[in-house]
């Protein structure tokens, strides 16, 4: 258990989403007229000015130029990734429209508006959207180590609720689908245009959505393999071995049961589509459930059917293991937690896998 209190650091330690060092590149006491190379097609000697996103140095410069046009000039440290601004009807990403800018390597950049129809690359869709860019206004430049992505809206009221994401590094639009892949980070913000404040808005359930992944991971992807290694691997020490497989199995069971009803309750809360994470999950619950049946009808170790209840026993819980592992690792990736959820896990799992060599090496050796 020692071990595993090790690995459980590990993962709490990068189970955030990464951010990048605050190099502050830029910032609302710099003026745009005096950075060398960023022009834009437009009048920015006026824009209010403000920090809306720190974890990623995100600068935002804004203006209403005219009744019916506003002025934007975002900055962002130069990483060799996309940049997004987004605007929510209703502060989902799901519906938004959003202006993404990007340079690459050989200082060629580009500016597009897309359409977040889903969750999917796929769904996400260039040159459409609901936002109206004045002709011509879009521009993108890197200086130094900031990259500045400025455009100009038809609107009287832009939305006040804005999205900002960056995008995986080294991975950028190209020619001829210009797909984007999917946000490394992201943050919800409401913006009042007229005090200059921006507020970050936790993204709605999300203590749902983290309560439904660490129950799920904890339950059937973290407890159930130290089960498993412990009954393979602990029963010269009878019969702590067995109250302590029953013990952690029986844990493991409860909390994935509860993740997998929030769930359900998070699939209605927010009417999302998620039939294979969804199917994988009750395919687990229904392994566990036939796993815990099991015990109630094992026959004695005399009995001559012993031998075909612990194949069964044995190779359904293996095959329950496989399962939650790769649906722990779809539900991260369903859920946008990010890499270091993935990071985090994966350790885990390189732990426990590491242990139960050793432990199977010393059994062979010992036979």
């Amino acid at each position: 258990m020692k071990a595993f209190s090790i690995f459980i650091a590990l993962f709490l330690i990068s189970g955030s989403c990464p951010e990048y060092a605050n190099s502050q590149t830029d910032s609302c006491s710099s003026n745009l007229a005096a950075v060398n190379g960023a022009q834009f097609p437009f009048d920015t000697s006026s824009l209010n000015c403000d920090a809306v996103w720190n974890a990623q140095d995100y600068i935002l410069r804004y203006a209403q130029a005219s009744p019916n046009v506003w002025s934007f000039v975002l900055s962002a440290p130069n990483i060799d990734c996309f940049v997004a601004m987004g605007f929510s009807p209703n502060g989902d990403m799901v519906g938004s429209s959003a202006i993404v800018g990007w340079v690459d390597s050989d200082g060629v950049g580009g500016v597009k508006q897309y359409y977040l129809g889903g969750q999917t690359p796929a769904q996400v869709l260039p040159d459409q959207g609901n936002l109206v860019i004045v002709g011509n206004s879009t521009s993108i430049v890197a200086v130094d180590s900031t990259i500045y992505m400025g455009f100009q809206l038809n609107a009287s009221a832009p939305g006040n609720q804005l999205i900002y994401s960056v995008g995986p590094a080294g991975i950028l639009p190209s020619s001829p689908s210009y797909r984007l892949t999917q946000h490394q980070n992201m943050v919800t913000t409401t913006m009042n245009y007229l005090t200059g404040q921006t507020q970050t808005v936790k993204a709605p359930y999300s203590n749902l959505k983290k309560n439904h992944g660490i129950l799920n991971m904890l339950g059937w992807g973290i407890l159930l393999p130290i089960g498993a290694i412990i009954a393979r691997h602990c029963k010269e020490w009878d019969p702590i071995w067995f109250y302590s497989h029953i013990s952690i199995q029986s844990l493991g069971f409860i909390l994935g049961l509860a993740g997998i009803s929030c769930g359900f309750v998070l699939e209605h809360k927010l009417s999302a589509i998620v039939s294979h994470h969804k199917g994988i999950g009750i395919f687990i619950l229904i392994l566990g459930c036939l796993q815990m049946m099991a015990v109630l009808a094992r026959p004695d170790k005399a009995s001559k059917h012993r031998k075909y209840w612990n194949w069964y026993h044995h190779n359904v819980g293996r095959l329950l293991i496989f399962f939650a592992v790769v649906n722990v690792f779809y539900g991260i990736h369903l859920g946008l937690a990010g890499r270091g959820w993935d990071v985090g896990y994966g350790i885990v799992l390189v732990g426990l896998f590491i242990i139960a060599a050793v432990l199977e090496a010393r059994m062979w050796m010992r036979k």
